[in-house]
């Protein structure tokens, strides 16, 4: 049985319930706005934690004005005591209910919603709130595709005094970061975590760490490895894979700075792929002889004129065909390959087609990885084995192996490549000014060919940077930026639902906890 009244909201129905309060659907009595109201049950308001709790998710929501976050409009106390606040109802789902229904959701779909999440947890993380228990259950999708986050029951304020004693676990045990599962205090690297987790979700159908008791999911997440997402479904794009993988890395340092630049990656990627599939090659050229030999009619003698069609036809026409003909390129060529296939040819160190162990396992991946221009990656990935196996003196005939690979590649340096992507940024540069379409292609080409290439971390920065100041030119003086991202969808209707259902019912609403 549900309450009649609720402040000055006539309460039609109860759409969810929580171990932090209960959610119905109601309308003003006076302005007839449809909206979730969220009580917090008498049981729990008896407790001054949980009514300090109860009014910070408010003072969270107060602080927060966008497209892609649930409304607040207003709170107070009902006549019997009853703490309350009401919010936009959002008519649709949950994401957690599309996931149920439909299992994975294909990489591109994955992408925009994604990409939605990202500005609105840029805009709290802008005013200083880290949701700290982002999931698919707390965000809702509207009707028309728009993506809400909602609950913020256990957001922190920065600005607000700390309610969470030290060491307390906050969050949703497949979901949560490892510095939460741990105690520290979140920050909004910790929501990007759990933003990879979503994304992770949406991708494969289950979270990265599934199976099991939460406590054995929290040290998972800790401790655990999880297999990408390209593992379980090939066709996601490997950018794709490896941006979900970044976010989920466990040291916060190494995850992506920030939500905004999480959009920007993701839709890369979408250009990527459109790009990519553009290059495609069209259907051969038909080639055929049109008239005679020779541009004139066949003499009186047919085997003179077809001799000397034959001659004109083995003749080398172009300067490609005279080099091909010529005896000493052809032996440079053949030392050019030979000289390829000894680099490539595997050494004695490489002989083994099944390496015996595990550290000759990464010792082969890395030599592989440098011979095929990763050498920053080959470099980390042997200077962390050599850490694990120093002091094993069954390994350290592996040992020696990884210091003499570490020092062949710290001795060469090709530097053609970065000459080669800083002569572009400059040709970008020149042109930005002058012709910006120009300039952008040049940049997206640098990224495409150059992006996964850690030895060019620097340069693709730079062609990342440039790129955004060629999107988000600096406005005119007098004209008045705007420092929020804006949202690629339109805001909803204040007055009219359009969001969706918690977990626990149908209709979605703002989800409870």
């Amino acid at each position: 049985m549900h309450p009649v009244r609720i402040g000055p909201y006539l309460i039609d129905r109860k759409i969810g319930a929580g171990g932090m309060g209960t959610v119905y659907v109601g309308k003003h009595e006076q302005t007839g706005q449809t909206a979730a109201i969220k009580i917090l049950p008498a049981s729990l308001a008896r407790e001054s934690g949980f009514i300090l709790r109860f009014n910070r998710e408010i003072e969270a929501l107060k602080l927060l004005n966008h497209p892609n976050v649930v409304k607040f409009y207003d709170s107070g106390t009902d006549d019997d005591e009853t703490y309350y606040y009401a919010m936009e109802y959002v008519e649709g789902e949950t994401l957690s209910g599309r996931l149920r229904r439909d299992r994975r959701i294909p990489w591109k779909d994955a992408i925009q919603l994604t990409v939605q999440i990202c500005l609105g947890l840029k805009h709290a993380h802008d005013v200083g709130v880290v949701h700290r228990d982002l999931k698919p259950s707390n965000l809702l999708i509207s009707t028309d595709g728009t993506v809400k986050i909602t609950d913020f029951g256990v957001a922190q304020v920065f600005a607000a005094d700390q309610l969470t004693i030290t060491g307390a676990v906050i969050g949703t045990a497949e979901f949560m970061s490892p510095e939460q599962v741990e105690g520290r205090r979140a920050d909004r690297r910790s929501d990007l975590y759990s933003l990879g987790a979503v994304l992770y979700t949406m991708l494969v159908g289950q979270p990265p760490f599934a199976n099991g008791t939460p406590p054995e999911i929290m040290q998972k997440q800790r401790y655990g490895r999880f297999d990408p997402p390209r593992n379980y479904v090939p066709e996601i794009p490997s950018w794709l894979d490896e941006i979900t993988c970044q976010l989920l890395e466990k040291n916060p340092e190494k995850r992506l700075p920030d939500a905004y630049v999480v959009s920007r990656r993701l839709l890369e990627v979408v250009k990527k792929v459109e790009l990519k599939n553009s290059t495609a090659p069209g259907p051969d050229a038909e080639t055929r002889l049109d008239g005679p030999i020779g541009g004139g009619r066949l003499g009186a003698t047919l085997v003179r004129d077809l001799v000397r069609a034959q001659s004109l036809r083995d003749e080398p026409t172009s300067t490609m065909d005279r080099l091909m003909n010529n005896l000493w390129v052809l032996v440079g060529l053949l030392i050019l390959v030979l000289g390829g296939l000894a680099w490539f040819w595997p050494t004695a160190e490489d002989a083994s087609a099944e390496p015996s162990s595990e550290p000759e396992r990464i010792l082969k991946t890395a030599r592989w990885r440098w011979k095929t221009g990763d050498a920053v990656g080959a470099k980390r990935q042997l200077e962390a084995l050599r850490i694990v196996i120093a002091e094993d003196e069954s390994k350290q005939q592996v040992v020696r192996a990884v210091d003499r690979l570490l020092s062949t590649i710290r001795n060469t340096r090709p530097t053609y490549q970065q000459k080669f992507v800083r002569e572009a940024l400059d040709r970008a540069k020149a042109q930005m000014s002058t012709d910006p379409a120009k300039a952008k292609a040049i940049l997206e080409g640098v990224l495409f060919l150059y992006e996964n290439d850690r030895s060019l971390s620097d340069p693709v920065a730079d062609a990342r940077l440039l790129l955004l100041q060629i999107e988000n030119p600096v406005p005119a003086e007098g004209e008045k930026g705007d420092t929020t991202v804006p949202s690629e969808k339109k805001p909803a209707d204040a007055t009219a639902p359009d969001s969706a259902p918690t977990e626990k019912s149908e209709p979605a609403s703002s989800e409870s906890r």
